[in-house]
């Protein structure tokens, strides 16, 4: 099962002048926390359809575009050169889709929770530079379908990698773990710390205190991602999994603060 959480209890008596139970801290729970699927690119029409058929089953290993000399990437459709990832270095063609490819390969990146990487965005336009169906507008039919997916899937990777939670779930099903986003919560004091959040920024008078919260609610964020490191790097999966619950339930909280500020 990867389905356990547990109790926390939100200390908000200094902002909204309730009182309620101080938090117990992690890595203690034992309750479920639902989570939410990745929002669509409205880059292309079609780009949810195409990025529900290269999802990769958990039981799958991702590869990571190895050639049979080692190097990454394979033999170019279009000229024959070796080491083609995503477009070919030699003739710039776009090459086909592997749904299996790793995501960290695309951006040069060791595989990791803690991405230390501060150029992810600049690589990420980079990619888009040669990917971008609009930049070969004048090539073939079947290319400029690669150019589609390929730039879909780096946009997909870009989402996935640049954040927290998302990056935690993806080496989740790198390791065939999936976790149910769409489990709702079934414990009483979590679905009761929820209510007091959403009363306390309802209540909220002043964007002071709405940052107060916020500020709060990323700590909490900040607290439970160290937790899924530490459990990720012991390869103690329902510690992991407890952890992104938790990271998902504060992300929702914070966006919540936003919407009012």
């Amino acid at each position: 099962m990867w389905r356990r959480a547990g109790p926390i209890c939100l200390h908000l008596s200094g902002i909204a002048g309730r009182r309620v139970r101080r938090p117990p801290q992690p890595p203690a729970p034992t309750a479920t926390c639902s989570t939410s699927a990745f929002a669509s690119s409205s880059f292309h029409h079609n780009l949810g359809t195409f990025l529900d058929s290269i999802r990769v089953p958990p039981s799958r290993s991702l590869s990571n575009q190895a050639g049979g000399d080692g190097s990454i990437g394979g033999e170019c459709w279009s000229c024959g050169a070796k080491g083609a990832f995503l477009s070919c270095g030699s003739c710039r063609s776009v090459q086909p889709v592997d749904p299996a490819v790793d995501y960290f390969r695309i951006f040069g990146l060791d595989r990791g929770y803690d991405v230390k990487d501060t150029n992810l965005e600049g690589k990420y336009k980079d990619w888009q530079k040669k990917l971008h169906p609009d930049l070969v507008h004048s090539k073939s039919e079947k290319e400029r379908d690669f150019a589609a997916g390929q730039s879909a899937l780096v946009i997909e990777a870009y989402r996935t990698l640049s954040k927290p939670l998302p990056r935690a779930l993806y080496l989740l099903q790198l390791e065939g773990i999936h976790v149910d986003e769409e489990k709702t919560i079934n414990d009483p004091e979590l679905l009761m710390e929820m209510m007091e959040i959403r009363e306390a920024v309802s209540e909220a008078g002043d964007s002071e205190t709405l940052k107060k919260i916020q500020s709060q609610m990323k700590r909490k964020l900040e607290t439970w991602s160290k937790a899924f490191q530490e459990a990720f790097d012991k390869r103690d999966f329902d510690g992991a999994v407890e952890a992104t619950q938790r990271m998902r339930y504060y992300e929702r909280a914070m966006e919540e603060t936003v919407k009012k500020l």
